[in-house]
């Protein structure tokens, strides 16, 4: 098994390839750059330096959304064009499980934050059962309180990381009734090294998609069409 996984669905732009049983070669940047810039240059040198060939690949581990807009259709039109090219099926991987999965292996709840603005973040509640990686609520783009308060609820310890970490940090540490901690630097943001090992039990679980199946998962409207959404209501109105 080789499987190439592509992670594009915030500032974070990674490229990643697994075999059955071994991650051999990551690329990961966080420089802010377009991930039309960076992703096919890193795709690139991955494969140079490993020595291997696209046409060995089985499938393509995609994250799927939620996150940038623009990140994630640059993912998937990237993911979509090498599907159609070399003949091969897409792995669709929930971004905020992805996420999550960078914990592997911890009994304490997991509670990815990707900031979404407005209060709101992409969130999801998960935890492992030894090996066993259990979504506890599946990933949904709700405010910061929200979830908060459902964690809560649950009196069980957690551990936050993501994007939104900094920018909800302080709101966390006064609200959180439960023990808390923060991922350290290297585990906090999306990597296509977890999305891949992730992947690899989806792909061996039978969860494919083609190409021309992909679509991306926002969770919410984008800005351009929540304005026209809110244009058409004002003129319904008047």
């Amino acid at each position: 098994m080789l499987l190439l996984a592509i992670e594009s669905s915030g500032l974070v732009a990674s490229i990643a390839l697994m075999t059955e049983d071994k991650l051999i070669g990551e690329y990961t940047t966080n420089f802010k750059k377009t991930h039309s810039q960076t992703l096919l240059p890193m795709m690139d040198e991955v494969v140079k330096m490993t020595g291997l060939c696209l046409d060995d690949v089985d499938a393509i581990v995609i994250s799927g959304g939620p996150g940038s807009f623009t990140g994630l259709r640059i993912g998937a039109a990237t993911a979509k064009g090498l599907g159609l090219a070399l003949n091969k099926p897409l792995v669709n991987v929930p971004t905020v499980d992805a996420l999550a999965f960078n914990l592997y292996g911890t009994d304490q709840i997991i509670c990815p934050i990707m900031d979404a603005r407005r209060q709101q973040v992409y969130t999801g509640l998960y935890t492992f059962e030894g090996d066993d990686f259990k979504v506890l609520c599946p990933q949904k783009a709700v405010g910061i309180d929200e979830i908060v308060k459902e964690i809560n609820e649950m009196g069980k310890s957690v551990i936050f990381l993501g994007d939104g970490v900094p920018v909800h940090k302080e709101f966390i540490k006064v609200n959180i009734e439960v023990p808390c901690n923060f991922a350290p630097p290297h585990l906090n943001a999306q990597r296509a090294g977890a999305l891949a090992a992730l992947g690899k039990c989806y792909f061996e679980e039978g969860r494919l998609e083609t190409a021309d199946e992909h679509v991306p998962e926002y969770l919410r409207l984008s800005q351009a069409e929540r304005e026209l959404m809110e244009r058409k209501k004002r003129e319904a109105g008047e």
